[in-house]
């Protein structure tokens, strides 16, 4: 089964390319940690100019984020829930830049919020980012983690466990 969801993953972020006019080379592996399993979809710089790889990167991730939203909605279309895969869309090293950004974030705030016993928010964050987080803190313990506000003002709430207040 693993090779017939790269196989998809590769033939349609290939033609999701090649329909913006860019030929480049993606290739998919299974990349596995803290949260789980994700077929990476990679985007070889080569053939890309700068300027490219930027665009399609977009002002914090913004582009690559929807690109790979449509690629999980798309792929994971009528499928069953036991059978849907979790994309995660990788270009000039982004994803695995941005995910230590996160972890650091996460590890800064959880000391902040014991020290001090006040709630933090996090602002700026993607869905896909507030739910990494959530997860990351979830094994911290004596705290929780909710989400405030509505899209685009969307935060991230870490609080003592005791604090929790969900107003999604």
């Amino acid at each position: 089964m693993e090779d017939a969801v790269y196989r998809a993953g590769i033939e349609w972020l290939t033609a999701l390319l090649a329909m913006q006019g860019l030929e480049a080379t993606v290739t998919a592996n299974l990349v596995e940690d803290e949260t789980g399993h994700s077929c990476w979809l990679t985007i070889s710089e080569e053939g890309l100019t700068p300027e490219q790889v930027q665009t399609l990167i977009g002002e914090r991730g913004s582009v690559l984020d929807s690109i790979q939203y449509l690629a999980n909605t798309t792929l994971n279309l009528g499928k069953e829930a036991d059978q849907q895969q979790a994309f995660t869309l990788e270009l000039a090293g982004y994803r695995a830049k941005r995910l230590e950004e996160l972890k650091t974030m996460a590890l800064a705030a959880a000391e902040q919020v014991l020290a001090s016993g006040q709630s933090y928010e996090l602002k700026g964050l993607s869905s896909a980012e507030r739910r990494q987080l959530h997860h990351f803190l979830k094994a911290q313990e004596g705290l929780s983690t909710f989400s405030r506000g509505k899209e685009p003002d969307r935060r991230l709430v870490v609080c003592l466990e005791s604090e929790v207040q969900d107003d999604a």
